[in-house]
């Protein structure tokens, strides 16, 4: 259902106080990511172990890294636990935002975890050390296994989702850790070249800035109330001008996300002073709906100039 206030120049107006700004958040995603957590914690102490045995930098980076999978992940499931509760007077939008918040915080953790792998591997590549290739290998092979069932629980999931984006990509770190971790073992079984450790941990922490910028940039963005990006502002007014012959104008329009999934327009409609203000209204939100899945709209509809200034 489409969502709209209308406002008309003169005593002529039309409300919809019925609806709800919040979209729903899916019971589905909330057992994914709680399960994913709990995969994760658990594999984390007995990886840490095994490389300290192994003495692998790989393992231990990737160890580090799913403890702060495993911390990223409750705070997920911390915002989805949390955007289930109502919206109240003081917070009209729910609670939704704390899972852009989240995504956000769990790709700037990201950053400072390359970070720490890349200084870490430096100095092995320095002061290089003796390697277990064998345990290594075992541990590792554990790690992928774990990592596997984790990406399928979290990639089968809502990947629209932002919060359940930010998990998948801490959750595809470990993974590509794992992977690192397994070749460097084979590497050095088969040749003794102990520099594959720290050089493949270097190039999983590549990757991991790569994915942590996208995530970073996209709930940014959402925090900012950016326009998103599927939303062309002037081709959203022109084809409402075109498809709707009593419009004579759109202006001060104003777009921004909820989240990912929920995007919201606000437009102030100059129309033609004959034109019926209800069937105008709900022609405005089924184009919008049809045509831009925009199911939440603020429409000021004016017979006259702009009372704010166009």
């Amino acid at each position: 259902m489409a969502h709209s206030h209308s406002h008309a120049d003169g005593d002529n107006s039309a409300h919809d106080h019925t609806h709800d700004h919040t979209p729903k958040v899916t019971a589905d995603s909330e057992r994914r990511i709680f399960w994913v957590m709990c995969l994760t914690g658990g594999y984390m102490i007995l990886q840490a172990l095994g490389g300290l045995l192994a003495g692998s930098l790989a393992l231990i980076a990737d160890s580090g890294h799913m403890l702060s999978d495993t911390a990223a992940l409750g705070l997920a499931w911390f915002a989805f636990r949390l955007a289930s509760k109502p919206a109240d007077s003081k917070r009209s939008y729910g609670y939704h935002r704390f899972q852009i918040l989240a995504a956000f915080t769990n790709g700037l953790t990201l950053f400072f975890i390359a970070g720490w792998i890349v200084i870490e591997a430096i100095d092995r590549l320095i002061y290089p050390g003796n390697v277990l290739g064998g345990p290594m290998l075992v541990v590792a092979c554990g790690g992928l296994v774990i990592n596997i069932a984790g990406f399928y629980l979290l990639h089968r999931g809502d990947r629209e989702n932002v919060n359940m984006q930010g998990a998948l990509l801490h959750v595809m770190g470990d993974l590509l850790g794992s992977i690192a971790a397994i070749a460097a073992a084979v590497i050095i079984l088969f040749t003794g070249w102990m520099a594959a450790d720290p050089i493949l941990s270097i190039l999983v922490a590549v990757i991991i800035l790569k994915s942590a910028y996208g995530l970073v940039r996209r709930s940014g963005h959402i925090l900012l109330e950016g326009t998103p990006d599927h939303l062309d502002m002037e081709l959203i007014r022109e084809k409402l001008i075109a498809y709707l012959p009593q419009i004579l104008d759109v202006h001060h329009m104003h777009a921004w996300s909820l989240t990912a999934e929920k995007p919201i327009i606000t437009m102030h409609v100059q129309t033609e002073p004959s034109a019926d203000l209800e069937t105008t209204l709900r022609a405005i939100n089924v184009f919008l709906l049809s045509e831009f899945e925009i199911d939440h709209a603020t429409v000021q509809i004016e017979h006259g100039n702009c009372a704010t200034g166009n």
